[in-house]
Parts: C-alpha cells; structure tokens; sequence
C-alpha cells in the first residue's frame, strides 16, 4: 500500500505528464491551425503566422495584457538581423544580375568545361549564382543557355536542366546569404560560419548525385524538346537595364567570395583565437554577415556598377528594386519569430524540448522530420523553415548543443524543408513550365531531385553530427 508521500509523487508525475501533454497538444493545434488557414483559406503565410502564435499565446495562458508585447518582443528580436542580411544580400544580387556578372559566370564555365562537361558547368554557376540571387532569377537568367545546349547537342532538356536547377536550388536552402538558411539561422542562433560550411558540405554532394547523376539517368528517361515560345512570353532581358560592358569572370566570383570568406574567417577565429585577442575582435567585426554584406554590395556597387559604365542614380534604382521582393520574405520570418517566443513565453518550448529528449531521437533528426511534414503539407520552403525552427529553437536553447551542431542542424531543417516538392509548391510549376513538361513529368523529374537533394543533405549533416 503506497504511504503519503507517496501517492503525493505518483499525483505530482500525472500532474507534470498532464501538464506537458497539454502544452504539447496547444503547440500541434498551433501547427495544425497555421496549415488550415495557409492551405485551405488561402490566407497569406504572414497573418497565418501570427494568428497561430495569437491563439497559441491565449491558449498558453500568457496573460491578454501581456500578449502584444510578447508579439513585439519576437517581431523585433527576429528581424533587427534578419532584415539587414536579406536588405543588403538582395542589393548585392540585383547588381550581379544586372550588370552581366551572372551570365558571365555560366558562359565562362560552360566554355573552360566545354559542352562534354557542360553538367558539371551548370550545376556550379547555380551554386555560385544562386547565393546571392533568387531562385526565380537564377533560373530566368539561365535558361536561355540551356535551351541552347540542348538545341546543339540534340540531347533532352532535362540532361541540362536538372544539374543547373539542383545547384540553384542547393544554394537557394543550404547557403547564406539566401533568405533561408538565414532565417533558421537567425532562430536558432546559430553562426552563419558554420551554417556556410556544412551547407558546403552538404550541398556539393547533393548536387552532384541529384543534379549530375541523376540528370543523366532522368534525361534518358524523359526526352524533351526546348519549349522555344517561353522565352518569347518572358524575356529576362526585359527588366534589366542595358548592359554597359561585360565584367571579369574572375573578378565577379571574387566578389561573391568576399562575405562568405569574411564570415568563415570570424567562425574560425572564435576556434583558432583567444576571446580576449583584439586580432580575433578586428576579425569578428569584420567577418559579422553585417559587415561582410556591406562590403560585398559596396565591391558590387563599384566594380560592377560605376566601372562598367553606369551612373550612381542607376546603381541607387537598382538596388531599390532588388528590395520590392525581399520584404515578404522578411516579415513571414519575423512572424516565425513571433512563433517562436509564443512557444518559449507559453512553457510550450520547455514542454517540447523535455518532450524531444524522452524521445531518444536525435535532435537533427526530429528538426529534419517536422520541416518535412510541414513542407509536403503547405509546399512553401520558407514557411517550413521557420515554422520547424521555431518548434525546435526552445530545445536549442535549453540543451547544450555546439555552436557546430547548431550550424548542422540549419541545414536539417533546410534538408527537410527541400524534400518531396509537389503541387502546392510555386518551384514545382515555375520549373515544370520552362522546361514545357506535364505534371507527371515534372514528379518524375523535379520532384525526385528535390527529394534526393533533401535527401542526401540531411544524410550528410546526420553524420557528421555524431562528431560534434
């Protein structure tokens, strides 16, 4: 027969299992609620974001008067980084695109590969390109390229086409400064040093098994003429201004190269150096993605801008417009922020966090599992990205995890928010209209290399988590 005290211990365990079952059932109906109104009411992916993190936060108990603050607290804490990597990264991206540094890129390569290796060439300037441009641009710009490969060779379109869109959309979720990673990153408070180096790490064998091999298997597969009438109805030359002279292949990449050298530099100072080295505070300055960025679209700004011919008001309305996309991007990233701090404010973080380690999976593996039921239910990447790390960041910040670790798990969440692309997903129909398929076509065909992109990410960032 149980004794007081007892009975009192057995009352106080069913009580705290209660009490976590609750506020784990409060963050489902959170998760559940954004899906309904993201996927059946249409509702923009930002007000979804924040009406979930409103029900969550009265159904969590934050008191009503505390509520708006919680909101602010998230909002501002979120975006006060957030904004200004993206801001600058998309100014950086414009001038590169406008100035003929992006085009030159593909040609060289394609030219120094020659047309035997012009897979190979193609997946590396999506990689090098698509950092600092956007997905929808990177493959508008190079699709003209492509076509003509095809055209020449008389091979399919998808012998060409898939290499080059696996590396662009490799760097578009793996590698910062694309909006992305960076946004993960910036919920999870993870160095962007670390997040560059394993979406590196992961991305260049992704690409090659899904963009290279993959390509070569699908294309025999699938045969498809280029569909020339789309270039026709959007001409990516049409938004660009008139282009003054064509820049240095080598000194465009070496601008590209300059923030994500810059950053690396800091990560690996914070190793190499002691904390109070005024070497490694020189270093951290100036290898912060704030200043990195800075001095990237300042190179840009320069030597692709005024030493090509054109004027400082050109430049200025250029890097203008490179915002008109972006801020959408940046406000559904602070709301995932919003999420986020509901969920820690709530006890709900703690709850799912003592919830993950009762699990006994891996942390890395449970990030990579929610992005991915959330991506294959909404179709947005974004929207998975921050939706699973705002689920996640509570355990980050209670457990003890590595400043590596962390930077591995950017890209599990990355990984699975990559994963399993289908009909709601804007990429799915963007890609399988330029490439003139059908939707069975593009399931066999992009869906499957977007999986084996996923795939082969999270597979390697899964190892190499057991050695950090």
């Amino acid at each position: 027969m149980l004794k007081s005290f007892e009975w009192l211990s057995f009352f106080e365990t069913v009580f705290l299992e209660m009490s976590t079952f609750s506020l784990v059932f409060i963050a489902v109906l959170g998760v559940a609620l954004l899906l309904f109104l993201v996927i059946f009411l249409r509702l923009q992916a930002f007000i979804a974001l924040l009406i979930s993190s409103l029900v969550v936060a009265i159904l969590g108990g934050i008191p009503a008067s505390e509520i708006a603050d919680t909101i602010q607290q998230g909002m501002g804490s979120t975006l006060g980084y957030i904004a200004i990597v993206i801001g600058v990264g998309a100014m950086f991206g414009e001038i590169l695109q406008v100035s003929g540094g992006a085009e030159q890129i593909a040609n060289t390569l394609v030219k120094r590969f020659g047309e035997d290796k012009a897979q190979w060439a193609l997946a590396a300037t999506g990689i090098i390109v698509a950092i600092p441009v956007f997905f929808d641009v990177a493959l508008i710009l190079f699709i003209p390229l492509v076509y003509s490969l095809a055209q020449r060779t008389g091979k399919s379109l998808l012998y060409y086409g898939i290499p080059l869109v696996a590396g662009i959309a490799v760097a578009h979720s793996f590698i910062p400064p694309t909006p992305g990673p960076v946004a993960v990153a910036s919920l999870l408070g993870a160095d962007l040093g670390w997040v560059i180096l394993f979406g590196l790490i992961a991305g260049i064998p992704a690409t090659l098994i899904g963009g290279i091999f993959f390509g070569k298997y699908i294309s025999k597969q699938i045969h498809l003429d280029v569909p020339t009438h789309i270039l026709d109805e959007h001409n990516p030359k049409a938004d660009t201004a008139e282009k003054k002279r064509i820049p240095n292949f080598g000194l465009v990449v070496a601008i590209i190269a300059v923030p994500l050298v810059l950053i690396l530099l800091n990560t690996f100072s914070t190793v190499l150096l002691p904390e109070d080295s005024t070497i490694r505070g020189w270093i951290s300055f100036i290898g912060h993605p704030f200043t990195a960025l800075i001095v990237a679209a300042l190179l840009s700004f320069y030597f692709l801008g005024t030493r090509l011919g054109y004027s400082m008001r050109e430049i200025q309305s250029f890097a203008t417009r490179s915002l008109e996309p972006v801020g959408l991007i940046i406000l559904v990233t602070g709301a995932g922020g919003v999420f986020g701090k509901v969920l820690v404010a709530t006890g709900i973080g703690e709850a799912l966090a003592n919830l993950m380690a009762a699990s006994n999976l891996p942390i890395i593996l449970l990030a990579f599992l929610i992005a991915t039921v959330v991506r294959v239910s909404q179709g947005s990447a974004t929207v998975s990205m921050v939706t699973a790390a705002g689920l996640i960041a509570p355990a980050i910040e209670i457990g003890n995890y590595s400043a590596p670790l962390v930077g591995a798990l950017v890209i599990a969440i990355a990984s699975g928010a990559t994963v399993l692309s289908h009909v709601n997903d804007s990429g799915f129909w963007l890609v399988g209209r330029f490439f003139g398929m059908d939707e069975a076509a593009t399931f066999k065909s992009w869906t499957v290399m977007e999986t084996i992109l996923g795939a082969v990410g999270f597979g390697v960032v899964f190892v190499a988590s057991f050695f950090l």
